[in-house]
Parts: structure tokens; sequence; C-alpha cells
């Protein structure tokens, strides 16, 4: 099963910091670029607690978004959903906490980004099940692990 797409596929490998640490600032380079974003995660529950986060993380500012949920999903430049859908015509689609990549959603997107835990034994399966898959889609994701100042090293994979 080949796939055509020029999708670029980003596996981030959290070590020295958390989800809610890195997002903001992924999400804010999406926003200096006009790109609008979508976050999947496996959980209303992790959905609800990102939202929260997405509004309070700095004091001096917040990202926009809203959920899939909600009024005006169309007009969000941040949607947060735990389906598939893309109601704002996003560019970028990240992946967190369990929610998988489908090859074919990826036809429509610039870049797909899945974060999973470094220290999460499942998370890291999933990811490696994931990777499998894109593979045998003909696609080729790279892979991204934080160094010890928790900045983004692409590492080669064998």
């Amino acid at each position: 099963m080949s796939t055509e797409t020029t999708t670029e596929v980003l596996f981030y490998h959290l070590n020295a910091r958390r989800l809610e640490d890195v997002l903001p600032s992924l999400l804010e380079a999406c926003m200096t670029r006009d790109w609008r974003a979508v976050l999947q995660a496996g959980s209303t529950e992790r959905l609800d607690a990102l939202d929260t986060h997405l509004w309070t993380y700095r004091d001096d500012g917040f990202l926009p978004h809203g959920l899939s949920s909600g009024k005006f999903p169309e007009q969000q430049p941040i949607l947060l959903t735990t389906g598939r859908e893309a109601a704002n015509d996003a560019k970028v689609k990240f992946f967190v906490d369990g929610a998988e990549i489908d090859v074919d959603e990826l036809k429509s997107l610039t870049r797909a980004v899945l974060i999973f835990d470094g220290q999460d034994e499942a998370a890291l399966n999933s990811a490696r099940a994931q990777w499998a898959v894109l593979k045998k889609a003909g696609l080729s994701p790279t892979y991204w692990q934080q160094n010890d100042n928790g900045r983004w090293e692409k590492q080669a994979l064998n």
C-alpha cells in the first residue's frame, strides 16, 4: 500500500520535558507561519486539560483555539479534538496521548507530528507500531528526540 503525499511526518520523543511544556511553542510556531493546526488527543479528559492549559500556560498571552465540539470549529486557528475531523482546514496536525495517525488523512496535511512520552512503555510501543505502518505505506517519517536541554535533535534510525 503506497500513498502519494508530500506530508512531512515527524515523531517527537519526549525525554526531558512534558507535553504541556513543549506543545505551546510548537503551536506558536504554526501560528507564526499562518498555519492552522489540529490537535488530536486520545481522550476527552486529556483534551479538556490541554484546552485549559493553552489558555493559561503563560501570563502574558494565550493560544487562540477552540474545541471541535464548540461553536464555529471551522474558524479556529487551532482546533482541539479527539476525532479525525479537521473542520478548520488545518495544514498541521498534532497527535498526542494515544491518538493514532490515519495514513489517508495525511494527503491534506503539510505536516503531521506525533508526540509521545519516552518514559511510558505503552506510548513507546504505540509510536513504534505507527512508525511501522507509515513506513509500510511508503512514507519517510523522521524521528526527533529531546537533548538534555530540551531541544529537538533529529536522530538517525537504522
